[in-house]
């Protein structure tokens, strides 16, 4: 059986056409005619477009796509032919495509690579999360200071009378729980650390400095109240909210009949 090439030229010069007719019928070039008249495959690339320009070559020829395809398709799975080495020389070992597989080979290499730059993204993350720690407790000190510098400025907040009471006295409860507002009676909100003195009816009920939260309620007819830091405590009167008697750090005096 003549060879694939032999095959197409001797169908086209049966015919009595040149290349280049050939070409300008079927929109392919002269030059890859001649290659698959000649069977230079590698002059004309991937065998994806060998095989489609045998069918069309054929298909114009007269000739059997099909077969021309198989026939193509049994020599390009063929071995190749060895390649005669000189006298004296180490044969050559021929490798198909599939065998060489230089790709196997940087798996390893891209585990690595991938295992070092997760280690690197985590000491990045670790570093930034020391970093932000180390700020915030420098910054605490600072913060803590300034509060208690706060506390320390209202609780020594000095009285109306001169003298300063930096602690509550000892009859006095820091918190107390309100109970029902009624007639003749007084309450007293801390919203803010305060120094507050109360007196009922010629006694002193309540005097120190007492945190924010505490509640207490005195009855009696006559009430007087001194309170260092008047923006800091609300002021009920018989269930009636006064609301704060002044702003924060002013000192207020006021007396209410119950």
């Amino acid at each position: 059986m003549p060879a694939l090439g032999e095959q197409f030229r001797a169908a086209r010069e049966a015919r009595g056409l040149t290349l280049s007719d050939v070409a300008e019928h079927i929109r392919i070039r002269a030059v890859y005619l001649a290659a698959i008249e000649d069977e230079t495959w590698a002059s004309i690339g991937a065998p994806v477009y060998i095989r489609g320009f045998l069918r069309t070559y054929a298909r114009f020829l007269g000739l059997d796509p099909e077969e021309v395809v198989a026939e193509f398709n049994g020599q390009a799975s063929a071995p190749p032919a060895p390649v005669p080495s000189a006298p004296g020389s180490p044969p050559k070992t021929t490798y198909l495509a599939d065998e060489q597989a230089p790709a196997r080979g940087l798996s390893p290499l891209i585990w690595i690579a991938s295992l070092v730059a997760v280690v690197l993204i985590a000491v990045v993350v670790y570093n930034e999360a020391m970093l932000h720690a180390r700020q915030t407790a420098a910054a605490l000190p600072s913060n803590t200071a300034a509060a208690s510098a706060t506390a320390l400025a209202v609780s020594s907040s000095p009285s109306p009378d001169g003298s300063q009471s930096p602690t509550a006295s000892p009859s006095a409860s820091p918190t107390a729980s309100a109970e029902a507002a009624g007639p003749n009676t007084l309450e007293v909100r801390f919203s803010a650390p305060s120094w507050l003195r109360v007196t009922v009816d010629g006694s002193v009920s309540m005097e120190g400095t007492f945190p924010a939260g505490t509640v207490r309620q005195f009855h009696g007819k006559i009430a007087k109240l001194r309170i260092g830091n008047a923006g800091g405590v609300e002021v009920i009167v018989d269930g009636k909210s006064l609301g704060r008697l002044g702003s924060a750090g002013d000192v207020v005096e006021r007396s209410f009949t119950l």
